[in-house]
């Protein structure tokens, strides 16, 4: 007979969870966790540069990456390019995966982009990508998976990746302080939609974390403009301040195992929570 701590080591044994954006970031960081406590993963990400993201988008190196270190650490991995802001794509994808793997348990809305821009000067276009990835696509994400679940009727999890801009306002990025805000009303009413099923939905608000997002050629120069050539370093000056924990960023493991308490067995009376993971970030 195994022990608790053995027994709590494999939680997803024998389940199946589909993560969005899962070419690397925290995307890469969940499937791994999930992977490593014996889920099965379907996963999908763009692997493209958008139009208005001023950083480069993934690659489909860097999903075949994500397989291979999943499948590292035990695990297997159903993986396919699509476009969360394609409906279709999505759930064609999702569909490949059920086939292969019979269920699904958790989905994972994950996929985002951050592209800041001020409202005087955002092009209507760059708004509506910043919002189509940030918030249409955790819908196209969730109801692409959605009927499965309910069907199954074993309950389940579902997670939305939002940020400390969807419960605060973030001066010059309207859109997606807009759009990470919607994914809150977005939980809570699909966690009062879903409860008769057993499926409990929240959402998790990271504050900023170490990925291509932020590290990278051009976000130094967004948050330090009043030097020359900023480097990380010097964003991460600019970021601690921001942490009452004094620390620039926090890391995917950090959101990754808020994921994996959210969707477990432990927190099966937990849904309609915004649970932040920001260092203090919002008490400021």
């Amino acid at each position: 007979m195994e022990s608790p701590a053995e027994d709590r080591n494999r939680r997803y044994e024998g389940r199946v969870v589909f993560i969005s954006g899962v070419a690397r970031g925290q995307g890469r960081s969940h499937a791994i966790g999930f992977a490593r406590e014996g889920a099965a993963i379907i996963g999908i990400d763009v692997c493209a540069d958008l139009e208005h993201a001023p950083y480069p988008g993934a690659t489909e190196d860097d999903l075949a990456e994500t397989v291979r270190q999943v499948e590292e650490v035990g695990g297997t991995m159903h993986a396919e390019v699509a476009d969360v802001r394609d409906y279709r794509g999505t759930k064609t994808a999702l569909a490949a995966g059920v086939e292969r793997f019979g269920r699904l348990d958790v989905i994972l809305a994950n996929a985002g982009s951050y592209a800041p821009m001020p409202v005087r000067y955002v092009a209507p276009d760059s708004w509506t990508e910043t919002v189509e990835v940030n918030l249409t696509g955790v819908f196209h994400t969730v109801k692409a998976g959605l009927r499965t679940m309910v069907e199954q009727d074993e309950g389940g999890a579902i997670v939305l990746t939002s940020s400390t801009a969807g419960l605060k306002g973030f001066y010059g990025a309207p859109a997606y302080s807009a759009a990470k805000h919607g994914v809150v009303g977005l939980m809570r009413s699909l966690a009062l939609e879903l409860a008769p099923n057993r499926i409990r939905v929240n959402s998790v608000h990271p504050t900023s974390v170490d990925t291509p997002m932020i590290r990278n050629d051009v976000f130094p120069k967004l948050v330090r403009g009043d030097l020359d050539a900023p480097d990380i370093d010097d964003a991460a000056d600019f970021l601690a301040p921001q942490q009452p924990m004094d620390v620039p960023w926090i890391e995917t493991v950090d959101v990754t195992n808020a994921m994996l308490w959210l969707c477990s067995d432990e927190a099966r009376y937990v849904t309609g929570v915004a649970l932040p993971i920001d260092a203090g970030a919002l008490l400021k």
